[in-house]
């Protein structure tokens, strides 16, 4: 299996492998703010919730996903990421199908996690790029991606049948190996920058 699964633990946030024993923090993550609700992305309702990590599961089984429960350093668990769309002949990954409970949106949990995610594939994986995909409509987390340092590929119109009958542009980012260095100095630049 590559990537295996691990651990990675930061000031802010600790990514454990994803399990069953999550699902009931999670369950409350999702339900805090209703963000199952939300049109442009995709989060599991609380009811789902077991459904939808025995998906990741599944999919970690057959060698595509390698998922995370995302912590907080207390280890409460406040949502999920993935390494997805594993490709281990080219070494590539997507970092995706990432969500976080609205209290923790917007701090520095999300730049640590990525961070970490980032370091794992370039520094220990080696990986060649690392891919980021979202919704063309979701400006917050297009926002999001460009700040980490990801650069725009390109937009895969009409790519996919979204919920209640919508269809889905996909905006797709990467980062590749030898731009990682400028990108872990500037998300280790915006970790050390005070909060407000």
């Amino acid at each position: 299996m590559w990537p295996k699964p691990v651990t990675l633990t930061g000031d802010h946030v600790i990514l454990a492998p994803l399990s069953q024993d999550h699902a009931p923090a999670l369950r409350e993550a999702s339900a805090a703010g209703d963000l199952h609700k939300l049109w442009y992305t995709s989060i599991p309702a609380p009811k789902d919730m077991e459904a939808e990590i025995n998906r990741r599961l599944a999919l970690q089984d057959a060698g595509s996903m390698l998922p995370f429960c995302v912590m907080t350093p207390d280890r409460k668990p406040v949502g999920m990421t993935t390494y997805m769309h594993i490709d281990a002949d080219n070494r590539r990954v997507e970092i995706g199908s990432t969500w976080y409970r609205k209290a923790v949106q917007r701090g520095p949990l999300n730049t640590e996690a990525k961070r970490l995610l980032l370091s794992h594939a370039f520094d220990t994986l080696s990986c060649i790029a690392v891919e980021f995909r979202t919704r063309f409509m979701n400006q917050q987390s297009r926002r999001a991606i460009e700040r980490l340092g990801a650069k725009l590929d390109g937009v895969l119109r009409s790519h996919q049948l979204g919920p209640r009958g919508s269809i889905r542009d996909t905006a797709v980012y990467s980062i590749i190996a030898s731009e990682w260095p400028a990108v872990r100095a500037n998300l280790t630049w915006h970790l050390e920058q005070p909060r407000q």
